[in-house]
């Protein structure tokens, strides 16, 4: 897949099919819109092709702090590229951008810069100056701009007919819910960061755990303890997540840490990758660190009797 920043020095003559969007999670309705757009490139001889912004809207016009993204940039890049898409443009999102008119975005950037044949966007899609661009400008402007255009319709959430959006996948996450995150999402929700030291209590109680430097956009489950699958290079593993400020030793810090099954090795400074896979329970104060290790030890038993 190729990433294009700058859009002023792309030039395309075999034309493209395009969606636009932030594809935050890549979730089974972004997938939707993705096997649309391969069918349509493929049928057409059209090269497939996604357009995302950097940063993310809401986090330019709000001055909230606590707003976290599914995706980092790079997990986002790599989803896109396994689901097919052969083009990837990040758009900066400035003041520029955000004040150019919907008729100008669509005439000077999708249809002469970016040669769009066929836009596909989904159900809820506005873009432009105050969002005023719409599936009903496209359709008017298409003719005239050279190129066809549909909407694909919104998709439900089979567990509760509820529609899939990142938002629904954050509320979840943010609430624990690991399976529902997971089947909207598709597959299972992965973090990613870099093995730095900590505190070392935990091997002190024969749990070691790998502490993980976590990039500061990326949104971090409901406080607690959780089920995961650990990826370390080529190896796999069975792994128990913490998510919290460890109370019990009275920690203050948050920290994401991990505990691996049937593993002993240096990892510092290493990358490793955990998919969440189920909930525990919730962050708790033990009176004493044995009655921590009475529950690490039930976590445990129910990790390794877990159906991966």
């Amino acid at each position: 897949m190729e990433i294009i920043r700058d859009l002023r020095n792309y030039s395309n003559t075999k034309g493209l099919a395009l969606t636009i969007g932030m594809f935050d999670g890549v979730h089974l309705g972004h997938q939707q819109i993705l096997r649309q757009l391969n069918d349509v490139a493929k049928r057409s001889s059209l090269g497939s092709a996604v357009l995302t912004f950097w940063p993310h809207p809401r986090k330019f016009f709000s001055a909230d702090n606590s707003f976290r993204l599914l995706n980092t940039p790079e997990e986002k890049s790599a989803l896109l590229q396994k689901f097919g898409v052969e083009n990837l443009f990040i758009q900066e999102f400035n003041d520029d951008f955000r004040n150019l008119e919907a008729e100008d975005f669509v005439r000077k950037i999708l249809s002469d810069k970016l040669n769009v044949k066929h836009l596909i966007i989904g159900h809820d899609h506005t873009f432009g100056k105050n969002q005023n661009g719409n599936f009903d400008l496209l359709k008017r402007l298409a003719p005239e701009c050279g190129f066809t255009t549909e909407q694909i319709q919104a998709i439900e959430n089979s567990e509760n007919e509820i529609i899939i959006s990142s938002t629904k996948i954050r509320e979840s996450l943010q609430s624990g819910n690991i399976l529902s995150a997971n089947r909207m999402l598709g597959y299972a929700y992965p973090l990613t960061g870099r093995v730095i030291h900590g505190k070392k209590i935990g091997r002190t109680i024969g749990y070691p755990t790998a502490n993980l430097e976590v990039n500061p956009d990326k949104l971090l489950p409901k406080k607690g303890a959780y089920i995961v699958e650990v990826f370390l290079g080529e190896e796999q593993h069975a792994g128990m997540m913490s998510i919290g400020t460890n109370p019990t030793v009275n920690g203050q810090q948050l920290t994401a840490e991990v505990y691996i099954l049937n593993f002993s090795g240096d990892i510092y400074g290493e990358d490793l990758t955990v998919r969440f896979r189920d909930f525990l329970h919730e962050e708790i104060k033990f009176e004493s660190l044995e009655k921590l290790i009475e529950k690490l030890d039930e976590d445990k038993f129910r990790t390794e009797n877990f159906h991966f």
